[in-house]
C-alpha cells in the first residue's frame, strides 16, 4: 500500500466499519457502506455553510471543529415555541451536536472547519423566516 497526502480540503476520509480508513469525496447527504466522514471546509461566508438550511444526522451525533475562525452553530428548539441555542466556536473548539437534533451554522470570521459524522441519512431542511 502507496501511502500519500490527502487534501482534506477537496475530499474526505471516510472511516470505514471493518477499520479500514480510505480517502473518497466528500458527500454532504449520504456516506457510503456506513463509512463516518472526516472533512473539512474552508469558510468566508454564511453561504458557505449553507445558513440557510437546518441539517439533521438521525444515525449519530456530529463533531463540529472550529480549527479557525469562528462560527456560531444554531441548535432548533426540539418543543414547538422553545428557543433556539446557539454556541460560539472560535479556533481550536468543537461541539458534540447530538444525533437527531437539527442544526445549521453561520460565520463569524473566515476559517477552517472540520466536521465528523456518519451522513447516512442525513436531512437537509430549508430555513422558513419563523425557524
Amino acid at each position: 500500500m502507496q501511502t500519500t497526502p490527502v487534501d482534506l480540503f477537496a475530499s474526505a476520509l471516510h472511516v470505514h466499519p471493518d477499520g479500514g480508513v480510505r480517502a473518497a469525496e466528500r458527500r454532504m447527504r449520504s456516506s457510503d457502506g456506513g463509512a463516518w466522514q472526516i472533512a473539512a471546509f474552508h469558510v468566508a461566508t454564511d453561504a458557505d455553510v449553507h445558513a440557510d438550511h437546518w441539517e439533521m444526522h438521525p444515525e449519530a451525533d456530529e463533531a463540529v471543529c472550529c480549527l479557525t475562525g469562528g462560527v456560531r452553530l444554531h441548535l432548533r428548539p426540539t418543543a414547538p415555541g422553545g428557543a433556539e441555542e446557539t454556541v460560539r466556536l472560535r479556533a481550536g473548539t468543537a461541539v458534540v451536536v447530538p444525533r437527531g437534533r437539527w442544526h445549521r451554522l453561520e460565520v463569524d470570521a473566515p476559517g477552517d472547519l472540520m466536521s465528523i459524522t456518519l451522513r447516512r441519512g442525513t436531512r437537509l431542511e430549508k430555513r422558513t423566516a419563523t425557524q
